[in-house]
């Protein structure tokens, strides 16, 4: 985002955060599930994402025009949220899009938090992208740009019932329409990421030829820790194809001490000789 449509993101965010901090669970799930309808309304309106992003008009009118569309349809603080929003200015159309996403997934994180699920939302993330990663036939069908989203997320509710929480498998339909113009992968990704810093934590992801032990793992999360300066969340990828070493990605940061890494560098120095 821009300078101008991220201090607009900025204020709803803090007006989310005071909400949040007097509503229910249910209360914050249910105005979550809103916000991301209206995310959806905006994608599928180019016309009114750009007539809510205009900025030769005022925000006042903006938000007016918010509440005459939605008044009656979401609730009190669903459309104080959305106005709040679209009376920010927005450097671009599609930056209003985003942001109304990112919003309802903020909402979704912080009525996970104030359950007291959020770390196994995080969790469950992470292990559902593991499970489409090892499984070509079910990447294929989730990934397949023929099938709708809700065809999509129809099998997405069908594998997770009674497996996953209602926000984790909410998260995971924002994955499948794509959050924040992803692939279904990098989408899941971020929104790990997303997950782990609203409980202060970094993620790395380790690849490793066979499982870290419990002990090893908290040593290796430990000694991230202290170079982060935050708490970091371990997340394990088994790939025998690494044949030994570990490999850990922490952000744009990658260490990579694998024996296949090393392999490759003797392979390339001797291809130059």
């Amino acid at each position: 985002m821009q300078a101008a449509s991220r201090e607009s993101y900025r204020a709803a965010v803090e007006r989310l955060e005071t909400y949040v901090r007097g509503a229910q669970p249910s209360a914050i799930a249910a105005t979550a599930d809103e916000l991301l309808a209206v995310a959806g309304l905006l994608r599928r309106e180019p016309r009114l994402r750009r007539a809510l992003s205009d900025p030769a008009r005022p925000g006042t009118d903006r938000a007016a025009l918010v509440a005459g569309m939605l008044g009656g349809k979401v609730g009190a603080a669903t459309l104080d949220l959305v106005g709040s929003l679209v009376a920010g200015r927005w450097s671009t159309s599609s930056e209003l899009l985003d942001g109304a996403e990112r919003l309802g997934v903020d909402a979704l994180l912080a009525g996970a938090e104030s359950n007291g699920d959020l770390g196994e939302v995080e969790d469950e993330l992470f292990r559902f992208g593991q499970l489409v990663d090892a499984e070509p036939q079910l990447s294929n069908l989730l990934t397949d740009p023929i099938a709708p989203v809700a065809q999509r997320a129809g099998l997405v509710r069908d594998l997770l019932a009674g497996k996953a929480r209602p926000a984790t498998v909410a998260l995971v339909e924002v994955a499948l329409a794509g959050f924040g113009g992803r692939s279904l992968h990098g989408a899941l990704t971020r929104l790990v990421e997303l997950a782990a810093d609203r409980q202060d934590r970094q993620v790395a992801y380790v690849t490793v030829a066979a499982p870290l032990g419990d002990d090893e793992e908290r040593r290796l999360g430990d000694q991230l820790a202290r170079i982060y300066g935050r708490q970091v969340d371990v997340k394990q990828n088994v790939d025998p194809a690494v044949l030994g070493g570990v490999s850990v990605q922490v952000g744009p940061d990658l260490y990579d001490g694998t024996v296949l890494r090393r392999l490759s560098q003797t392979r390339n120095a001797l291809a130059k000789r």
